[in-house]
């Protein structure tokens, strides 16, 4: 573990502070080994004169995330290290009011197979062509052959939805379920899934309604992913399969905030969150399209924000509210300011797709490829190992938000998807064409967007009640 390597003043070790730290340190849920890295995290912010405002606790903390030796959880560590401080022992007059819990989510790295980057970290080769596999070869029965058979599939099964350039989300769902699919018919039909056929098919989804009790929408899923691997992998173009049962229940109406309701949880949200739910309210953006922005998707002039790669491959443009014009540009300012610090000592550079990091070397530390919602901390890429900044964690956005909606006891079952809901179900309100609210979702069919239709207040977009004529 990296150490904070300011040493402690001399005399610390007797001030009534120091002592009534320690005694808080061993009151909570905190391991006696991390103790002693939680005084000297707080010696080092104090050393730094980060007590004597929100700001220049924010801009010890800037520094701190520069370090490429250090792990997000260190660094969250230190921010509760200094809040315990701030707030319990010292009782700092800003500090209650600082975002202590949204500076440590800040620092949440992504996983090594995350949707921002699995494409590059998972890597898969071309196939080569091999001699034909033996029919007869004996079926996988111990774990390790069993695993080596799953780990096999799935190779084959990238390599088909990259050829077919589909989402990594795609590939994500579709890999999830065919392991799951492969291990069924191993284990329960001792077949290989080529052997059992199309019967295997029919088996697991009433294996997935009747005993695991999933969702007609899980089951679509999962029936997808399977009709894609038996096509693309096994090769079987044509098949049929018999119906399976089915779960009960068609797909459930959005949960839908009234204006009153988004204004009471963007109230209780703090910059960068604030700033993100709002940019997913006005402009009905989905929570990874959000945080996946950089700085030259906004466009002041023309008043919209670009997305790109969004569900299913698409590109759109979307309005940038004008109310976020004035602050957005404070906010970037900001960001700018941190980027520059940040070249300075070397570390300003994002992570970029590899093939344009390849095209581009340098794009990377340029200002307008910059995160609109970057990290806290800098982390290494799953694969390539190289040093920069991602975005913000969908986690920590989702944390942060669910928080705000707790604070303001709405008995809903909200979540941040629920901007994009009311987005789309308050511009029908107004009176906007379906057409348009379909185009600025990303919706492939207005089929999709006419659920919407089903909780506007005015149902019928609007239409008045016969009894009201006159």
């Amino acid at each position: 573990m990296s150490k904070p390597t300011t040493p402690p003043p001399d005399g610390s070790a007797a001030t009534p502070a120091r002592l009534n730290f320690l005694q808080r340190l061993e009151s909570l849920a905190i391991r006696p080994a991390a103790r002693d890295y939680y005084v000297r995290w707080a010696e080092n912010w104090i050393n730094a004169r980060g007590n004597r405002s929100a700001d220049t606790t924010s801009a010890y903390f800037d520094a701190l995330g520069r370090s490429t030796h250090l792990a997000d959880w260190q660094f969250r560590q230190a921010v509760d290290a200094a809040r315990i401080l701030a707030c319990e022992i010292l009782t700092l007059p800003w500090a209650a009011a600082f975002d202590w819990q949204g500076l440590a989510a800040q620092a949440h790295q992504l996983e090594p197979d995350h949707r921002t980057h699995g494409r590059e970290a998972i890597q898969v080769r071309a196939l080569l062509p091999t001699p034909p596999s033996d029919p007869a070869a004996p079926l996988p029965e111990t774990g390790a052959e069993i695993g080596a058979e799953i780990e096999r599939i799935v190779e084959a099964l990238r390599r088909a939805i990259r050829l077919a350039d589909l989402a990594y989300t795609t590939e994500q769902t579709y890999v999830h379920w065919s392991v799951r699919f492969t291990r069924f018919c191993l284990i329960k039909l001792k077949q290989t899934p080529q052997a059992a056929g199309t019967v295997a098919i029919t088996a697991y989804l009433d294996y997935l309604a009747l005993e695991r009790r999933v969702s007609s929408s899980t089951q679509k899923q999962a029936l997808n992913a399977i009709v894609f691997l038996t096509r693309k992998v096994f090769g079987i173009e044509e098949f049929t399969i018999e119906k399976p049962a089915s779960a009960t229940g068609g797909r459930r109406p959005p949960v839908v905030m009234t204006r009153e309701e988004v204004r009471e949880v963007l109230a209780r949200l703090q910059n960068p969150w604030k700033l993100a739910a709002q940019i997913m309210y006005g402009s009905g953006l989905r929570l990874a399209e959000c945080l996946r922005l950089r700085v030259k998707d906004l466009d002041f002039g023309q008043g919209t924000i670009a997305i790109h790669d969004g569900k299913n491959r698409k590109h759109r443009i979307v309005p940038l509210p004008r109310s976020l014009e004035s602050p957005l540009k404070e906010y970037l300012e900001k960001l700018r300011d941190r980027h520059l610090q940040d070249l300075a000592v070397g570390t300003g550079e994002v992570h970029l797709p590899e093939s344009l990091s390849r095209k581009y070397p340098n794009a990377g530390r340029e200002w307008c490829w910059q995160w609109l919602f970057p990290s806290a901390t800098l982390c290494p890429h799953p694969r390539t190992g190289r040093i920069s900044r991602y975005h913000v964690h969908e986690d920590s956005m989702a944390r942060q938000f669910r928080g705000a909606v707790h604070k303001t006891g709405i008995a809903k079952r909200i979540t941040t998807h629920s901007m994009r809901h009311s987005f789309a179900t308050h511009l029908l309100e107004s009176g906007t064409d379906i057409r348009t609210v379909q185009d600025l979702l990303g919706h492939a069919s207005v089929e999709t967007t006419m659920i919407y239709l089903h909780v506007m207040k005015r149902p019928g977009a609007g239409a008045p009640s016969p009894l009201d004529f006159g």
